[in-house]
This record gives C-alpha cells, structure tokens and sequence, in this order.
C-alpha cells in the first residue's frame, strides 16, 4: 500500500469516527399514517368522514406525543379516539406508557398491536426497545430478527435504531 492510499483509509477512518460521534442515537421514527378504521360497508360518506376524524385525531396525538413529549395528553388523545384495536394506535399508547413508566401497560399494549397486527414493524422495534430497557436481550434480539424478516434487510430505520440499542445495552429509548 502507498503512503498516499494509507494516508486516506486514515482520513476516511477519522471522518466515519468523527461522524459517528457527532451522529444523534438512532431513534424511533414515529408511525406518523397510521392505517384507518376497516370499511364494513364501502365508502359512504360518514365511513369517509369518520376515516378523516380518525386520521386527524391520530396525527394531534402523534404531534402532542413526538413533538411536545406530552405522553399523558397523548394517551388521552388515543384513548379518546376508540381505537386502541388499530396497531399503529396501540403502539403509540404502549410508546406513552413506557416513557411514562409503566412498563406493564407498555407491555399489554405492544403485544395488543402485535395481536391485531402481526407485521407491525413498528410495535416489534418499540417492544424490542421495552425487552432492552427490562434487561431482555435475547428477547430484544428475537424482535431484531423479526424486524429483519419483515423489512428484507438490515438497513431500515426499526432494525438499525433496535440494534444500536441492544449494542448500547441497556437505558431508556
């Protein structure tokens, strides 16, 4: 190797360190859409309607919980709109919970989501994230496979901010 390739693996080492450091955690992005209420009966108007509602009520809470940190407005907010059943809702009240403290409401929460929504990516980055925080490694590293499964890859946001933090070991994500 030359003493000009060595002196740029040095520059480029530094620059991935350097941007490492300065780099935030890898964090939660927010389900920002979440799906809406299943149609029983087409798209009448009112179905529409309460379709806009939804979404509306869901984004305010979305907003209270991700840019305020309000968690407990938030979960009023989700609570009020019924529909704890919908997965993206569920992992939002169980994220609530869990900054909040109560980690065994967290825990329902997620594993309602999962119920409803077995695929939710989403629900298995933020339980695994609850399995870190509860010391559960192994549990954490069965929800990074999972989410592994579910992207195709190792790449997508859930996978990357999980793995960061079971690296990390334990804290609050």
């Amino acid at each position: 190797m030359s003493k000009g390739s060595s002196k740029g693996l040095r520059l480029l080492a530094c620059m991935l360190v350097s941007a490492a450091l300065i780099a935030p955690p890898a964090l939660a992005a927010p389900d920002s859409d979440p799906a809406p209420p299943p149609r029983s009966d087409g798209k009448s108007g009112k179905k529409k309607q309460s379709e806009q509602r939804f979404q509306d009520g869901y984004r305010a809470a979305y907003a209270t919980i991700y840019e305020r940190g309000d968690y407990a407005s938030g979960i009023d907010q989700l609570q009020a709109l019924g529909r704890d059943d919908n997965a993206s809702v569920a992992t939002l009240l169980g994220y609530s919970h869990r900054k909040l403290g109560d980690t065994r409401l967290a825990q329902a929460y997620y594993e309602r989501a999962l119920k409803t929504d077995p695929n939710h990516v989403r629900t298995w980055q933020y339980y695994g994230l609850w399995q870190v925080e509860q010391g559960n490694r192994e549990r954490a590293q069965y929800h990074l496979d999972r989410i592994a499964a579910l992207c195709g890859n190792t790449a997508c946001e859930e996978y990357t901010s999980l793995a960061d933090a079971i690296g990390r070991g334990g804290g609050s994500y």
